[in-house]
């Protein structure tokens, strides 16, 4: 499993996600974006069916109809009905993920300490490749 460590600085969270989501659909997969806040998953849904000027990402809520097909889903918990392979952890906290390929956390500078504190906790763990990245003048650098 990927873990990457994103460091959002420079975008709103939400069009983080929506860069994200739009390169793991391409790729021929499925998301699940998790956020406890519902104000937040809200936030997130609007910026995906606005991704682009010709283009939208669709998207659900994990208890709304349908969410078994649904390529972005948005949910409180890592529970993906969808069968996403990729998971974005939107709202900064990290869970413990199973039977993912790839998970994003997402987490603004004044939740590094809990970034880092969760960085050392998967430490070691087989089968476990970690990233860290952090926005740079508006581009994503690999710091790590």
């Amino acid at each position: 499993m990927k873990l990457d460590f994103w460091q959002v600085t420079d975008d709103p969270v939400e069009k983080v996600v929506a860069l994200i989501a739009k390169r793991v659909l391409g790729e021929g997969e499925r998301v699940l974006v998790v956020a406890a806040d519902p104000e937040q998953r809200a936030a997130i849904s609007r910026t995906l069916w606005e991704a682009g000027p010709e283009s939208f990402i669709a998207n659900g809520e994990a208890d709304g109809p349908g969410a078994d097909r649904q390529p972005v889903l948005l949910a409180p918990e890592p529970v993906a009905a969808n069968g996403a392979s990729h998971v974005i952890l939107a709202d900064g906290t990290f869970r413990e993920t199973e039977g993912f390929a790839r998970v994003f956390l997402l987490f603004p500078p004044e939740l590094a300490p809990q970034a880092r504190q969760a960085w050392r906790a998967v430490d070691g763990r087989e089968g476990l490749e970690r990233a860290y990245f952090a926005q740079e003048a508006g581009r994503w650098v690999k710091k790590g």
